[in-house]
């Protein structure tokens, strides 16, 4: 079973997900199917359909959040050497098929935000730069092919 390695801030956002998945959003569903089940024949009842089904989706998202929950590592950035990309990291990295910087910050589970260069360090992009240190460049598969990447600068001022 991998481990998940997240912060402990990601862990609690995590945890508060699975209660208000649990607490709020499934009472609310059960109520709304108690109500659909109320206006006649279920064969032809597509918002109880509706609501079935969005219960099954809710209940699965609360079954994949605990999972992760229960192989998550909290990692400690504080604790990582410095000149290396690790986990909790910032790093500027040249994507020299393009001659284009990027920043890309390596997280954990309920960090990640590919918007704004939070990759899990768990993705492609994640497990291609870790161990890498300034001036090295990778080759990371990606489902497009492969990126190119000379690493520029790393640091750590997110701890």
């Amino acid at each position: 079973m991998d481990r998940v390695p997240m912060t402990q801030e990601g862990y609690n956002r995590l945890r508060a997900e699975i209660e208000h998945l649990e607490n709020v959003v499934m009472p609310q569903i059960a109520e709304d199917i108690a109500t659909a089940r109320s206006e006649g024949d279920l064969k032809e009842n597509a918002e109880y359909h509706a609501q079935r089904e969005k219960q099954g989706m809710t209940q699965a998202k609360v079954n994949q959040c605990k999972s992760k929950l229960s192989r998550a590592t909290i990692v400690d950035p504080s604790k990582i050497p410095q000149d290396e990309i690790a986990f909790g990291c910032t790093v500027k990295v040249l994507d020299v098929d393009y001659d284009d910087e990027e920043i890309i910050t390596l997280v954990g589970d309920g960090d990640e935000d590919y918007d704004n260069g939070k990759y899990l360090i768990t993705s492609p992009i994640g497990k291609g730069l870790l161990g890498k240190k300034v001036g090295e460049s990778v080759e990371i598969p990606v489902p497009k092919g492969t990126l190119n990447f000379k690493v520029l600068e790393i640091s750590y001022d997110n701890i």
